[in-house]
């Protein structure tokens, strides 16, 4: 099982998760023309993919989800709440609970609700029946149940998405500092690193930070609050950036 980003940010999202000859692409932030570009990156085309999972309607997680999946055919799995917000008129959809795995081929996703400023926001634990990834790209606030989802993971991708003195000392307009701050917001570098200590970490292969803002973060802020709790060297900890993302990683 492996995986690697597409790129990560507020400019567009996507994750190709691949196990045996199955791949999916986890939100679809970006048109057709880019998303085949940064596949090419990967050795991989569209017509690879065996279906796009969204985890909300934003515009950097879904932007490009209805020209992507009408060109290449692709259908697209979604919780109702998402779909609501969405137009995917001609676009094979299924509908997902926020608590029910979902099998695509060679690869099972655990769905798990996140507290987010969206209509029906969920992340996703995603297995080949040995291995585990988790991933969560969008929360506000840790909650018991994210907790207890991604524990025992092999694979973490985290978002990392503010410094709170960065945030609060920067240019944005204080309603916007807000909204990133709330419950329903993004997590800050301590936020991330938290939730990682809650976690039971025994089997981490890959911890990723993702979601990094240009303004209010840096590469070297996010790895140094991962590296803290697991007693590693920050370049241990992996980034996503908005152009590369990152390249493939294999969890044994």
């Amino acid at each position: 099982m492996r995986f690697a980003s597409l790129g990560s940010g507020s400019g567009g999202n996507a994750l190709v998760v691949e196990a045996g000859t199955t791949r999916i692409l986890l939100d679809c932030g970006y048109g057709p023309r880019q998303l085949a570009q940064r596949l090419a990156l990967l050795d991989l085309a569209p017509e690879d993919l065996a279906a796009i999972v969204l985890t909300h309607e934003h515009g950097d997680h879904a932007s490009g989800v209805l020209a992507c999946a009408t060109r290449y055919r692709l259908p697209v799995l979604l919780t109702h709440g998402t779909r609501c917000q969405l137009a995917l008129e001609g676009v094979a959809v299924q509908l997902i609970d926020g608590d029910t795995v979902v099998t695509v081929q060679d690869l099972e996703l655990q769905p798990f609700p996140v507290p987010h400023d969206a209509r029906e926001p969920v992340q996703f634990v995603i297995s080949d029946g040995a291995r585990r990834l988790g991933v969560l790209t969008d929360a506000g606030c840790i909650t018991a149940h994210m907790c207890a989802v991604l524990s025992e993971c092999h694979g973490l991708l985290l978002e990392c998405n503010h410094d709170a003195e960065m945030l609060a000392r920067g240019p944005y307009p204080l309603r916007l500092k807000q909204r990133i701050s709330g419950r329903f917001g993004h997590l800050a570098n301590d936020d991330a690193a938290e939730l990682l200590q809650r976690l039971d970490r025994q089997r981490l292969q890959h911890v990723v930070a993702a979601h990094l803002s240009r303004e209010n973060n840096t590469p070297a802020l996010a790895r140094a609050a991962l590296a803290t709790v697991l007693n590693c060297q920050p370049d241990w900890i992996g980034v996503a950036d908005q152009e590369t993302g990152f390249d493939w990683r294999e969890i044994l």
